[in-house]
């Protein structure tokens, strides 16, 4: 992607030579002009699914490469994304923030992607069913969000792999002649973790990942290849492996946590420390596809996420107050009634 010219030939239709877009709904690349439609699968993509060792110890040979398509940095949330067909965006796909054309981007290159699946409409329709069923909604939630504006954006993901040796140490309670006697406990444990996925940016944020992390199958994984980006937006990878381990050392750490309580098996296990030796650290640096719907309710902006690849939906919503005092006050109702009734069977 690093040579535009290569890549808008890339992108030319092979009939007419007219531009092409990425078709969610027909997953391929189709000519805006002809409608012809060339699908990218290739015999060897599988080796998307392959997975590159890391060693903590050894001198950083990453070096990034400068990305020449259509650049915009958003001047609201400093996010930065790249086109590599002429598609731009007049607003952020993140925050929907304006933005400027920048000249290129050093970043490092995705090494696979997972393409869309779930067709603009589709994604749309999932955002105005998922407001429908928005318990104690304003009446008019539906309307603001059919004006909503709907951007397609790759983002981007780790997949990490490693060995853990685990030595713990913790406490935990129980219950003897009606007190409750806090022991200590330590032990060890041999554990792994398997395509843990871990967001790559900043931008994404908790709802964005929470649409994205469940059902990933790495054999979905496709190469990266400039045709699957045509027309979306995409951001690009800017973290070290390195970086990416420390941004992901939180959520491991609670991983790891949850894996020494189960290893405990007992109750009111707390306090818990361990030191552990990882080993056969493996990572892949991934895209992965999202529908955001932006949308303003009472000039506050929201959004609504769509994962594009199985159509997950998360989102932003207000809450009417007329209707959360009517559920309230329908919810007493329904405690005294349950109350009184009680009462009276009581004393019969």
């Amino acid at each position: 992607m690093s040579d535009v010219s290569a890549i808008q030939t890339e992108l030319q239709c092979m009939d007419c030579a007219g531009q092409c877009l990425y078709d969610p709904g027909q997953q391929a690349l189709v000519c805006l002009s002809c409608g012809n439609a060339r699908h990218l699968e290739e015999e060897d993509d599988a080796r998307a699914w392959v997975e590159f060792p890391f060693d903590p110890n050894a001198p950083a040979v990453e070096n990034p490469i400068t990305f020449r398509g259509h650049v915009q940095s958003c001047e609201t949330c400093g996010g930065t994304v790249t086109f590599v067909a002429g598609s731009l965006s007049s607003a952020c796909a993140y925050c929907d923030g304006p933005v400027v054309l920048q000249r290129a981007d050093r970043a490092f290159a995705p090494m696979a992607l997972i393409p869309f699946e779930v067709p603009e409409q589709n994604a749309q329709d999932f955002a105005l069913n998922w407001v429908k069923k928005r318990i104690a909604a304003p009446n008019d939630l539906q309307d603001h969000v059919k004006k909503g504006r709907v951007v397609g954006i790759y983002v981007p993901f780790w997949t990490f792999d490693s060995e853990e040796a685990v030595d713990y140490w913790a406490m935990y309670t129980v219950r003897r002649n009606k007190q409750t006697i806090t022991k200590k406990i330590k032990g060890s444990m041999r554990t792994s973790f398997d395509d843990l996925l871990v967001p790559a940016s900043p931008h994404v944020t908790p709802l964005i990942r929470d649409g994205i992390l469940h059902d990933f199958d790495p054999t979905r994984l496709r190469p990266y290849r400039a045709g699957y980006v045509a027309g979306m937006a995409a951001e690009q990878h800017h973290q070290t492996v390195a970086e990416g381990l420390a941004a992901n050392a939180r959520d491991k750490a609670l991983l790891m946590r949850n894996r020494i309580k189960r290893h405990i098996n007992k109750s009111g296990v707390h306090n818990i420390n361990y030191n552990t030796d990882t080993t056969g650290i493996h990572f892949r640096r991934i895209l992965l596809p999202v529908w955001i719907l932006h949308y303003q309710y009472n000039d506050k902006p929201m959004k609504v996420v769509v994962c594009g690849m199985q159509g997950r939906t998360y989102g932003e919503r207000p809450f009417s107050m007329w209707k959360l005092a009517g559920y309230s006050a329908l919810l007493s109702a329904i405690a005294v009634g349950i109350g009184l009734a009680w009462g009276a069977a009581g004393i019969l």
